[in-house]
Formats: structure tokens, sequence, C-alpha cells
């Protein structure tokens, strides 16, 4: 009997409702679901690797006894790591777990018991280990009894409590019994010739029983059938994006006139000329401006490189027009820098500057926000208070975001929920691997500021571990010594058991020791707005010679006497953030230091992180760095970011593929702008009802 793609899992058979609730934790709640629940990677029963022949970096399979179990404890913490050693004739190699898979999956493994492990082979510390690895348990003739004997390549998912591997190849295989058959193609024919791609019915089936294929090419995913589900994850995202493109495209932006009194006075009110990265990025963002529909603009640059002169100068150019402008910041700190540099520039050439945060009091917010809504605040600035729903503006022309992957795409549109089409103005000091911004920003224009301003010294970036510390404090005081400032940096407010890190409070105490008599200051967000404010002033005055701080400094602060910057723990941070706190000294005349102080169980992960830190300055390779170390759900965080969840595809794995699926998405819409083309129907009828692809054409009665 067929059964409908949007039937509960729950009625399949052999399921009922225990089971279909622990489906419900893997995200399975429907057939659809348990269709496009790809497997991991793929087990090669066939084949066996010797533990003294196993490489770093290879993906093998090897059969060995457990010779040990135990939990290693993380510091202070109540945090463990599990073991097992297992081995073989010619050697022995440890697996380690740093999260438990579910409760009691470790009492399946005792001491003698003969194991097949799969899983990616690593080195630590100069030794072999593999983590996280897929075990299964076999009898004295190597069998595991819950499976074919004579299986080859197996499909192996992720696993709940419960559900084991035999249950789950199970209930997919009655799933692909019942509706494969029937499965209608989601992508039009003529797209699946052009770039040579399987049917969708195929590909599920080859994906969920690859038979005996080459493993190696399952492993790496790159068969054809895997490559055509990723297509196809691609293309139905890239569509969206091609038709948001032209939706703003179609919208009625603010009329601009290229007038330019303000933003002549303010250029040269500025006590240096633009660099010719911020001239060209200017020029292209005025050209948006000029156009009659809304500008939906992302402007990357490096830390330092000058955009927010730019988006002043924007500004500038919008009020010139009769128009408001706001300014967006991630936190109170970089909103309030953003507030004063403006006033400083802007105030005396007649401009009202307004400012915005969950941080003032009740009376004074409630005055500024009748002064937006009035029209007497022509530059507003502010946090994401600025998009409450009680926040009215007069003429509202041009938004500018700073720091965008802070907010979500959510965010961003709120805005226009309010009935506004402004400009927008998205600025990251972030800057993001091109595969990525394809996805998450792929509705923006880009501009990029490659340049730094005219006499920016090197950073010199140095890895030390904790037996130099001593060191470490006696360069800081010579820096001290020399009249310069100091930032130092960690993780945690204040200390945890969960977590055996240094921690900002307790450290500041002990540096007020170290580095007498010069004045220490502890900067964190607990502290209230005003707090922080006067903390900054005095910092940014002198009075303050070091400031201890958590990340609350990653992004704005503006202090060019500030020379060093040390990171504790920085093993504990990812390249992005790293990157960022090395931005904040390094903007003077004087010669700059990062010191990475890492703690003393280092992964092989961490020490890749602190070595490209060492090794370059250029944001663009270390975003590339971070997008291959971290993956992109990390590297931006899903769900602030808006990334899509993607079943199979990889975004730094499967990058041909996207630029693949991302021509074919662009190229539809193109040629075929109202989707009136028969060869489209497809992908007029999953747009026009609004349903998944997979639920509209893959429906059996």
């Amino acid at each position: 009997m067929d059964i409908a793609l949007d039937t509960p899992v729950q009625y399949l058979k052999g399921v009922g409702p225990k089971i279909s609730s622990l489906l419900a934790k893997k995200d399975i709640h429907h057939v659809v679901d348990a269709l496009h629940w790809f497997p991991r990677t793929y087990e090669d029963r066939k084949s066996a690797t010797a533990i003294q022949d196993l490489m770093p970096g290879q993906l093998a399979s090897f059969v060995g006894r457990v010779a040990l179990y135990r939990e290693i404890p993380m510091g202070r913490t109540v945090r463990r790591i599990h073991e097992i050693i297992f081995k073989d004739e010619t050697g022995r190699i440890s697996a380690k777990w740093f999260r438990v898979p579910f409760r009691n999956y470790f009492s399946n493994f005792k001491p003698g018991a003969l194991v097949r492990v799969t899983g990616e082979i690593k080195t630590y510390r100069g030794a072999t280990e593999i983590h996280h690895p897929d075990l299964r348990l076999l009898d004295e003739n190597g069998i595991d009894p819950t499976e074919d004997a004579d299986a080859g390549l197996l499909p192996i998912y992720s696993e709940t409590e419960g559900l084991n591997q035999k249950l789950i190849r199970k209930i997919i295989g009655h799933v692909l019994s019942t509706t494969a058959q029937n499965l209608q193609e989601t992508v039009p024919d003529w797209i699946l010739k052009k770039y040579n791609l399987p049917g969708l019915k195929e590909s599920l089936l080859k994906v969920h029983q690859p038979g005996e294929d080459d493993p190696l090419k399952w492993q790496e995913f790159r068969d054809p059938h895997q490559r055509r589900l990723i297509f196809e994850e691609f293309f139905w995202l890239e569509l969206l994006i091609a038709r948001s493109r032209a939706g703003i495209s179609l919208e009625d932006g603010p009329a601009m006139k290229a007038k330019g009194t303000l933003s002549q006075a303010l250029r040269k009110a500025l006590p240096f000329s633009l660099t010719d990265g911020q001239e060209k990025c200017l020029s292209e963002i005025t050209g948006d401006l000029l156009k009659p529909h809304p500008m939906h603009r992302l402007v990357q640059g490096d830390v330092g490189c000058g955009k927010t002169i730019v988006a002043f100068l924007l500004a500038a150019l919008v009020i010139d027009n009769g128009f408001q402008a706001a300014i967006m910041a991630p936190t109170e700190i970089l909103a309030e820098q953003h507030f004063l540099k403006a006033k400083e520039l802007f105030e005396p050439l007649g401009i009202k500057i307004g400012f915005l945060s969950g941080g003032k009091k009740e009376k004074e917010t409630l005055v500024t926000k009748k002064e937006i809504e009035n029209g007497n605040f022509q530059l507003i600035v502010g946090t994401h208070a600025l998009i409450q729903d009680d926040v009215l503006f007069k003429n509202l022309g041009l938004v500018v975001i700073d720091e965008q992957h802070r907010f979500g795409v959510k965010q961003r549109s709120q805005l226009k929920q309010k009935g506004l089409s402004p400009h927008f103005l998205v600025m990251t000091a972030t800057p993001i691997p091109r595969t990525l911004a394809m996805t998450v920003y792929g509705d923006l224009d880009f501009s990029v500021i490659r340049e730094m301003p005219k006499g920016r010294l090197p950073i010199t970036t140095r890895t030390v571990y904790e037996n130099k510390r001593s060191v470490v404090y006696n360069f800081i005081r010579e820096q001290l010594e020399r009249g310069r400032q100091a930032y130092v940096i960690y993780p945690l407010v204040e200390e945890t058991e969960k977590l055996d890190l240094k921690n900002a409070t307790d450290m500041a105490q002990i540096l007020e020791v170290e580095l007498a008599p010069f004045k220490v200051g502890l900067l964190h967000g607990r502290l209230k707005s005003d707090e922080k404010e006067d903390l900054m002033k005095k910092f940014k005055a002198g009075e303050i010679k070091v400031l201890v701080s958590t990340t609350v400094v990653e992004v704005g602060v503006d202090v060019p006497n500030a020379t060093l910057m040390l990171i504790e723990h920085a093993e504990r941070f990812g390249l992005a953030q790293l990157h960022q706190l090395r931005g904040r000294v390094g903007r003077g005349q004087h010669k700059s230091y990062c010191i990475l102080l890492a703690g003393r169980a280092v992964s092989d992960e961490g020490k890749e992180r602190l070595k490209v830190m060492t090794m370059t300055q250029d944001g663009f390779k270390i975003a590339e760095e971070d997008l291959r170390l971290r993956g992109p759900g990390e590297f931006l965080g899903t769900r602030q970011s808006g990334l899509p969840g993607f079943k199979l595809a990889n975004l730094v794995r499967d990058v041909e593929t996207l630029v693949e699926a991302r021509q074919a998405a662009f190229e539809v819409l193109e040629k075929d702008p109202d989707l009136k083309e028969p060869r489209n129907h497809l992908i007029h009828e999953a747009i026009t009802l609004n349903r998944k692809p997979a639920l509209l054409f893959a429906s059996i009665g």
C-alpha cells in the first residue's frame, strides 16, 4: 500500500507512539522527513584497517577489542571526556567522546568486547586518536548479529537512545518501498539535463541503499546521487534569494538627488583623506541611493578599514535630501561610540542627533522617541531599541546596520513591517567568505573595503602557554612604562564550577597587584550603561592603563594608545572573535602586539586556530579558515543568521554545486520572471502554493 508523504511517522508499520516520540527528537515527524533523514556517513563492512596503519585525516574502519574504558575529568568542571582504548594485533588507539551520544551508551562496550569502529582519524599531542566514532558490537566471528552478514556498504545515521541503526534502516526501508516508486520530480527536467543530475526517485533510493558501490566516494559525498540532492537544497534557497532581489527592484524607495552640501562640509571636517577603497565604496552606494528602488547593500571591510566614516558620509547625503538616517549597532558600547563620534562631526554642522538604547532612563527615552517621530532628530544612533514597535520615524531614508551578523534576519525586516521602505546598508567587520555570503546575504549587493588607512602598522601576534605567564606580565609592564595601555580579555566574568577557566573579576584583582602602580579597570556586560561609559572614558583618557574585560570590547572600541591585547584561554575563542579582539589595537602610531595565552589542554583544532592568527592579519583569509574549521552553522550562528538548516548540503564541501544551483535559480527568473513557461510549472506551483517542494511534488494518493 502506498503512503502519502505527509503521513505522520507514528502510523508507519512497526513505529507507533513510543518510537515516533524518539523520531521527533531527530525532527522526524512525517514520512517525508524520514526520506530526507540522510546518512551522515557510510561503513564498508567488508574492509578493515589494522590499527598500526591508521593515518590522520583518514575516514577509516577497523576492528578492535576494548582494552579499557574510563572517564577523564576536565579540570574542576562537571564535564568528562569518555575514552575507550581499542587494541588489535598491531597496536592500540584511543577513542574519545566529548559528549555522550545518549545515556548508558558506554555500558555496552565492556573490556574484551569485539567492536567495529568507524570515524575520522586525528592526532592530539603527537598521538593518533579517533573522536566520536561509530561503534558496532561484533560476535566472536567478527559479525554484527543485528545486520546482514553479506552487507557491503551500509548507511550510518545519527542516533538517539532507543533508536539503533538496524531500526532506523528498517523504518527508512519501509518508507522507500511504499513511497519512492511513485515520487514525482521536484526539479524541472531542463535543469536536470543541463547540470547532468539524476532523478529524485533514483537519488533517494541510492543514498539510503548504496549497495556494493565505492565506499570512499560515498563517504566523501562525491556520488552523483548525493550531488543531485545537495543541488536541490541549494537550488530552492537560491531561487528564494533571486525572487527577493527581483522584489526589491520593484519597490518604491526614498527619492534622492545628488545633493552634497552637508556631505562636502563633513568631508572638509575630517582630519584625514579617504582611502581609494572608501571612495569606491561611497561611489557604489551613492549610485544606489539615486535609483528609484530601495538599496540593499552589504559593506564588508576588515577591522579598522573606515566603514563608519563611509556610513556618516552617506547619512549626510540622505539628510541633505530631507530624510532621517538611523545607525543601529549590536551593543551599547559600540552604539555609544558611534553616537559620540557622530556628535563630534555633525553637531558643528547644525545636525541634531538622537541616541536610543535599552539602558537609558524611561523619561529620557520617551523624549527621544517623540523627537524622532516629529523629525527633530535627523540622525538617530542606537541599539536594537530602534526597531521597537513604539519607535516611529517621520521620514526615514537610510538604515545602517553595523555588525549585521549580530542581528537576526527577521530584525533586519522589522522596519519594513512598519510600512517603511528605506535604503538599507549592512556593515560587517567580519569578512564573509563568498560561499556563505551567497546564501545568507544573497539578496544584497556587495561592496568591499580592502585597504587600511595609511600609516597602520602590522600587529605582531604570538601564541604562548601558561608556563610563560610571568614573561607576559613583564612585557605588559614594559609597554605600560613606555606610556602605552593594554587590554586583557577573559572568556568569563566570574568563576564557575562548570568551567575551569580564569575569569575577568578574579584576574582584575590579581593584575592590580602584578602591575602596580598602574591602574586596572574591569569592564563587562553586567555593568550599567553609565558605568561602562565612565570606564571607557577613563581608559580612553589614559586614567586607566589596563582594561580587563570580557568580549564586550570585541567591536567598536577605539583607543589609539592601547598597543597590547592579551587574550587568556585564547583557544576558547573562534577565529572571527580573535580577529575582532586583535583589531582593538594597532589603531595608533605605535607598534602593537597581540598575545594569545593558551590553556593547558588545547585541542588540535584550537592549536590550528591559534596558528592561523599568528600567520595572517587578512580578515578574509581568516574568515575562510574559520568557515572551514567550524562549518557554516557555527560561523554565523544558524539560529541568529537565518542560515538554512541543510539536510545534506555543506557550504564548505559543496561549493561547486552551490555555484551551479545559484546559476540555475537566477537563470530561471531572468528568462521567465513570472514563471509562466510550461517548463517551469513545477517551480510556479511550489511558489504559488507556498509549500515545501518535497511535499508538493512527491504526494502519493
